[in-house]
């Protein structure tokens, strides 16, 4: 596991991260999100060691990392970091040859990772002449050519398309299910939500969520509850404790003052007619996010 603790950074006279604390489990997919400027990529640089913090530690299996430990992790920044005029696959090759492995090893890691990533027809074609989808597809490859033992990856769908982004996740979930930890940014909470086991919440350089994807939606979730029935739900507005957030004809989105209520309205409703649907609803990461950050 890697664990994060009380990670601080200061420039100057400006605080970019107080105390950040998380863990990145083996095996899980964890997902770190906040504004522009929350503190999200000089967390993951210091972590790499690419940055220094001014405090607190980052360990490996509860081992204090060292630059040989960081050699088995894959990295993917979020600008573009691959040699422009170098052969997508002669450049996969080149990097996974940087990591110590042979060049049979190197040249079966990059064809497997172009295939599986749809590029393997570009496979003989410079960087720069790629699409920029194209380009972080290659990114990705670059970050993972080595087998990395973990994964650090900043904005890996930027750019893409869905069925691009469909691609990635398998490739990144298939890491994850091998047993590396995997810790990535995203602003496309669509796609985190989707995506994550866990969640890890910054802003202003401060931690403000952190837990697994359900649990954060058990914390954040209000008693509201879907109703669709085929008789007209009008008459939620006169029971106690209920309040009408969206109502239309026999669909009705409300909140209750506890969870009895709710059951009692079911009952009632099913007394009414037919209930096609009645259930809880839980907020969005999305939700979640501006209410946390709020």
């Amino acid at each position: 596991m890697l664990e994060i603790r009380n990670v601080s950074k200061r420039y100057g006279t400006a605080q970019v991260l107080t105390d950040v604390n998380f863990d990145v489990i083996p095996g899980r997919m964890t997902g770190f999100v906040g504004g522009n400027g929350a503190g999200k990529t000089t967390t993951m640089r210091i972590i790499l060691g690419v940055l220094a913090s001014d405090g607190g530690t980052i360990t490996l299996g509860g081992t204090k990392l060292t630059p040989e430990d960081r050699r088995r992790f894959g990295y993917m920044p979020e600008e573009r970091g691959l040699y422009p005029k170098m052969k997508v696959e002669e450049q996969l090759i080149y990097l996974a040859r940087l990591h110590g492995l042979s060049s049979a090893a190197a040249k079966k890691n990059a064809g497997a990772l172009l295939e599986q990533l749809g590029l393997t027809e570009r496979s003989s074609s410079t960087v720069e002449s790629l699409s920029l989808g194209n380009q972080q597809r290659a990114q990705i490859a670059a970050a993972l050519v080595h087998d990395p033992e973990v994964l650090i990856l900043d904005e890996p769908f930027s750019g893409l398309d869905p069925l691009a982004v469909d691609v990635v996740v398998s490739v990144l979930k298939d890491r994850a299910v091998s047993g590396a930890p995997v810790l990535f940014s995203s602003h496309q909470l669509d796609i985190v939500e989707r995506l994550c086991d866990d969640l890890v919440i910054i802003a202003n350089g401060s931690i403000r969520a952190n837990g697994s994807r359900e649990s954060l939606r058990a914390a954040h979730s209000t008693l509201r509850y879907e109703l669709i029935s085929s008789g007209d739900a009008g008459w939620l507005r006169a029971v106690p404790g209920v309040s009408v957030v969206d109502f239309d004809g026999g669909y009705a989105l409300f909140d209750v003052d506890t969870e009895a209520t709710a059951q009692a309205v079911l009952r009632d409703a099913i007394g009414r007619g037919d209930v096609a649907t009645f259930s809880p609803q839980h907020p969005s990461l999305a939700q979640i996010f501006k209410e946390v950050i709020r």
